[in-house]
């Protein structure tokens, strides 16, 4: 059985990697940044870790993208019709980069930009995030046929990550809010 204080440095390593990788992605998530950002000594990522930067990369990605599968499921089923799924899903995410003041992207779309070259194993795991998310948004959108709506969730996830992008570039929600109006338009189209 892990110790509170072990247990707790564990986790606010987590939190750091996370908070650290969704501000400048994976370069910005070194050993000593993850130490300094999460308190933790710096022996104990290695204790924790014993693969290293790799692991804890890995494992805050995997309950990151937990999180985010949760966010979109509870924004997603909050409505009903597709319209109101499609804005309430774009405005949850536009009330999220508020919140982080427009300095916290999506950590698996930063990271995915960051990634470098030999990082199969990680590679790999940025795009099942991405596919789970995809078929999430999929069970929530139907467009009458499976490719269709397929499709159309590759879509929604695409314009979340580069809403993303524009968000922080121009310290505003609003690509949120207009991808979502314009996403929900085509929804009402694609259910009919």
């Amino acid at each position: 059985m892990k110790k509170p204080a072990e247990g707790g440095s564990r986790a606010r390593m987590i939190e750091a990697t996370i908070a650290l990788m969704r501000g400048s992605g994976l370069s910005g998530a070194g050993i000593n940044e993850i130490v300094r950002a999460s308190g933790a000594p710096k022996g104990s990522v290695y204790h924790f870790f014993p693969a290293g930067k790799l692991q804890i990369v890995s494992e805050a990605l995997a309950e990151y993208s937990q999180r985010v599968q949760a966010f979109i499921d509870a924004a997603l089923a909050s409505r009903n019709a597709p319209d109101e799924k499609v804005r309430a899903l774009f405005d949850a995410f536009a009330r999220r980069v508020e919140a982080g003041d427009f300095q916290s992207s999506c950590a698996v779309g930063t990271v995915t930009l960051d990634l470098e070259a030999g990082l199969e194993d990680l590679r790999g795991a940025l795009a099942d995030a991405f596919a789970d998310w995809v078929a999430l948004i999929e069970r929530h959108v139907d467009c009458g046929d499976a490719r269709r709506t397929k499709s159309f969730a590759s879509l929604i996830l695409t314009a979340i990550e580069g809403a993303y992008i524009r968000c922080r570039a121009e310290r505003s929600s609003r690509p949120f809010r207009e991808a979502g109006a314009w996403l929900a338009e085509l929804a009402v189209r694609r259910s009919h």
